[in-house]
């Protein structure tokens, strides 16, 4: 994982190969940018869970219901 307030973010390959990049990575509304991306990326993938988790539970439910056979 590489995050915006993490050594690596300041200390990795690219910009050792391109010093033109670090005035653009050292730029904190470019991490708080990278990080407000990143907390709503997780946040979706927490609800997309949530939601095949809930409907997985809801489909045995309706699968064992009074007019089912089994």
């Amino acid at each position: 994982m590489v995050a915006p307030w993490s050594r690596f973010w300041d200390r990795n390959l690219f910009l050792s190969t391109l010093p033109v990049l670090e005035g653009l990575v050292a730029n904190r509304f470019l991490r708080g940018a990278v990080t407000g991306v990143g907390v709503i990326t997780a946040l979706a993938g927490l609800a997309e869970l949530a939601a095949a988790v809930g409907g997985r539970r809801r489909g045995d439910r309706e699968a064992v219901g009074p007019g089912s056979i089994g």
